[in-house]
This record gives structure tokens, C-alpha cells and sequence, in this order.
């Protein structure tokens, strides 16, 4: 069991050197963390390239569920940035705080319970990390390279990815950081 994180800006090269480190497995499941909008042709381009360059021997879960990281075998999740994307929806993270930072539908407290809701999911994504008996391989944005988001929403997904971030690093046993698509060992 190997527990990797691959840490790269947008279009730096990341995922084909996730995809790279898992070459020798003949058998990897796929965890594809984004959901298609047929709506948004760009997106879609996007993810049939990803699909493209996966070899036929792996299998696709589309999931957002932290225990989908409880197998045996490879693993690739493509990626921790969706990831905690779609866990900011799926708490009401979103609804709950507005740009502004003040609380959008409700009161404080709801904004308090959406946190902590946040707080859960993602913790338990860093726990299924650490307990999972699979070879696995993370990817995952490095977003707190670049500017400071004008918004209150920006900031919010910036601090919690660059949390979860670190928190899987912690733990992992190898963290690479890929460049303009040179990959560079961390740890």
C-alpha cells in the first residue's frame, strides 16, 4: 500500500503523471470526482480527453464518496479539487455564506452547520486516505500559488482544498509537485 498526492496547477501536466506512476498495474479504478454538465462543451472536452488516455483495463466510478477510497488494488483520484468542490455543494457551503461573507439563506448558525458539515466530509476524506488498504494515487490542485480570490466563495474553496491538501500530504507516502509538466518528487 502507497499512498500518493500529485500537486500541480491547472493544465501543468498533473493527471498524465498520476496516470504515468499507476503504468505497471494492469487493473486501476478510476475515481472520476467531477460531474459532466453536457451544457459546458469546454468541461466535456476536458473530461473525453481524460477518458481517452485511460487504458481499456481500468474501470470508471463516478463518485464523490469518501469510502470509495476503501478498495483493494490501484486506485486514481482524478481529482481532490472536484472533490472537495462537489462536497462544498453537497453540505450547502455555497448557499449558506454569499460573495460578500454575510449569510445568504438563513441565519449564522446555518452558516455554522454548513461548516461543519464541510468540516465532517472532509475530514472523512482524509481519513478513508489514511485507512485505505489500496495503492493509490491523488491529484490534486495547488491553488494558493496564485492570486487572492475577490470573493468570499473563492477564498472559502482556496483555504479548505489547500487544507485537505495539506492534510493528505501529511500522510502520503509520496507527494509530487508537476510544473509545466515536469514532475518534481517532494517527498
Amino acid at each position: 500500500m502507497t499512498r500518493v498526492l500529485v500537486l500541480g496547477g491547472s493544465r501543468s501536466g498533473k493527471s498524465a503523471h498520476a496516470e504515468q506512476l499507476l503504468a505497471g498495474w494492469d487493473e486501476v479504478t478510476y475515481l472520476a470526482t467531477s460531474v459532466v454538465a453536457e451544457a459546458d462543451a469546454e468541461w466535456s472536452a476536458r473530461v473525453a480527453a481524460h477518458r481517452a488516455r485511460r487504458p481499456a483495463g481500468w474501470t470508471t466510478v463516478e463518485t464523490t464518496a469518501p469510502s470509495e477510497l476503501l478498495r483493494q488494488g490501484a486506485v486514481l483520484v482524478d481529482s481532490v479539487t472536484t472533490w472537495v468542490a462537489a462536497l462544498m455543494d453537497e453540505t450547502g457551503i455555497w448557499d449558506a455564506v454569499d460573495a460578500t461573507g454575510a449569510h445568504a439563506a438563513g441565519s449564522p448558525a446555518d452558516a455554522a452547520a454548513a461548516r461543519d458539515r464541510l468540516d465532517q466530509r472532509c475530514d472523512a476524506l482524509v481519513d478513508n486516505w489514511v485507512m485505505t488498504p489500496a495503492h493509490v494515487v491523488a491529484v490534486s490542485d495547488e491553488v494558493g500559488l496564485g492570486v487572492v480570490p475577490e470573493t468570499r466563495a473563492g477564498r472559502l474553496f482556496r483555504d479548505t482544498l489547500g487544507t485537505v491538501n495539506q492534510r493528505l500530504a501529511s500522510t502520503a507516502d509520496e507527494v509530487w509537485f508537476v510544473v509545466a509538466g515536469l514532475p518534481q518528487r517532494l517527498r
